[in-house]
């Protein structure tokens, strides 16, 4: 299987929408109900300075999305790293596909930007997630208590990091 980031596509957006748009599809510990539908290509697959969206591809087929935003630790012409999600097809998981984008997408973030971190954060009880998120090379910090409110209550989130100077040279 090859997986590859690349920009999000228009054809991409109604497979999406429907994949997350129930609480199977987006996955229990990425469930936060239902959002407006139909939203653009602009809204979904922008990419700027403070962040952005590509689509996950396993053998050219769209296979789930790959995010990063900025975070910001002190001030932020100094203290700013990228947070990293990726969003994985129902029927896609639990194939490798995650570590592959997740490292493919640090990668990228290191390649062309002046980032010094990259950071992800798992749902304390999504073990999967966090396994997945080790894999891909990235040192577990600590939990974040009750950090999240989904589904009627608060949830421990786990955060891991990766530097610049932990990522291995390219072959």
């Amino acid at each position: 299987m090859t997986v590859r980031l690349r920009p999000l596509e228009e054809a991409d957006l109604p497979v999406f929408e429907h994949a997350y748009s129930t609480r199977d599809g987006a996955g229990e510990h990425q469930w936060f109900g239902f959002s407006p539908p139909g939203r653009g290509l602009a809204e979904m697959g922008a990419l700027g300075p403070h962040g952005g969206r590509l689509t996950v591809t396993a053998d050219d087929r769209a296979a789930g999305s790959a995010f990063w935003f900025r975070r910001e630790w002190g001030p932020a012409e100094t203290s700013w790293c990228w947070e990293v999600a990726l969003h994985i097809l129902a029927e896609q998981r639990r194939r490798g596909l995650g570590t592959q984008a997740l490292s493919l997408l640090t990668r990228y973030l290191f390649d062309h930007t002046l980032a010094w971190r990259v950071q992800a954060v798992a749902d304390a009880a999504n073990t999967a997630s966090q396994r997945m998120i080790i894999r891909a090379g990235f040192t577990r910090e600590g939990v974040l208590r009750a950090a999240q409110w989904r589904e009627g209550r608060r949830h421990d989130q786990v955060l891991y990091s990766l530097l610049r100077d932990d990522l291995p040279p390219q072959p």
